[in-house]
């Protein structure tokens, strides 16, 4: 049995020895069969692009457009001469006023007036032409005004508060009149010694008073005199003389040269 053991370890050694640990499979590079020559596909013969005529868009015009109107002449409508004047005078409305104009077609020419609140009359001469218009307005009279007077204040009547309505009293009989109800009296149950009559009348038990004993007395203690210590005497203070410090050095005084300016 040991011969066949150690003959087993002899061969397993043997194979281990031929065939490293390291050793990696070796698996053989397949062959594919070369792919086959594909035909090139000619390129298709492309038509020439139609030439399509393109249409203009033709856009309506709003109907919001304003329509154009020829700039008429100017000597088609020449200026033609003109005059008119009025007057007014209602004294009930106080109504005042007037005015009258002139034009020769080139230069126009008037005048108005009218009355003012303040009673003064105002009266415009103007005159208009190609250099533009003109006034020169003046005033007549003084102007008036009427006197302020504070409206007195209105008179309130004063309001007249009649007395007291006198109600009629309701016809209800008085409180006094009313009729007493009758209740019954509640009878109570009297007391043990008027049930019996030979018993005297109970009396309220006297107690006699406690007498607590004296508060007991406590001699005060007696604490020992604090002791009386000695004052120090310190020695007085004597005059003491100022320290002698040593003198101080004298040192050279620097001498600087005057600039020159």
């Amino acid at each position: 049995m040991n011969k066949f053991v150690a003959l087993a370890l002899v061969f397993a050694a043997i194979i281990a020895a031929e065939v490293p640990a390291s050793a990696k499979p070796f698996y053989a590079k397949p062959s594919y069969p070369a792919p086959g020559a594909y035909p090139t596909p000619a390129p298709a013969a492309y038509t020439t692009k139609a030439a399509y005529p393109t249409p203009s868009p033709a856009y309506q015009k709003p109907g919001s457009e304003r329509p154009a109107y020829s700039k008429p002449a100017e000597g088609s409508h020449p200026l033609m001469p003109f005059s008119f004047a009025y007057e007014v005078k209602d004294d009930p409305t106080s109504q005042d006023f007037s005015h009258k104009e002139n034009s020769d077609g080139k230069v126009v020419s008037g005048s108005y007036r009218v009355v003012l609140p303040d009673s003064r009359i105002q009266i415009v001469t103007y005159k208009a032409d190609e250099n533009g218009y003109v006034a020169d307005v003046k005033y007549e009279g003084e102007a008036k005004y009427d006197e302020y007077k504070p409206s007195a204040a209105p008179a309130y009547t004063k309001p007249n508060y009649s007395a007291e309505p006198a109600y009629p009293k309701p016809a209800n009989p008085e409180p006094s009149s009313y009729a007493k109800a009758a209740h019954p009296k509640p009878a109570y149950p009297k007391p043990l010694n008027q049930l019996i009559p030979s018993q005297p009348p109970l009396k309220k038990p006297s107690y006699p008073k406690p007498v607590y004993p004296a508060e007991p007395v406590y001699p005060k203690p007696s604490y020992p005199v604090e002791p009386a210590y000695p004052k120090p005497a310190y020695p007085k203070p004597t005059t003491t003389e100022k320290p002698a410090y040593p003198a101080e050095p004298a040192y050279p005084r620097p001498s600087y040269p005057k600039p020159a300016y």
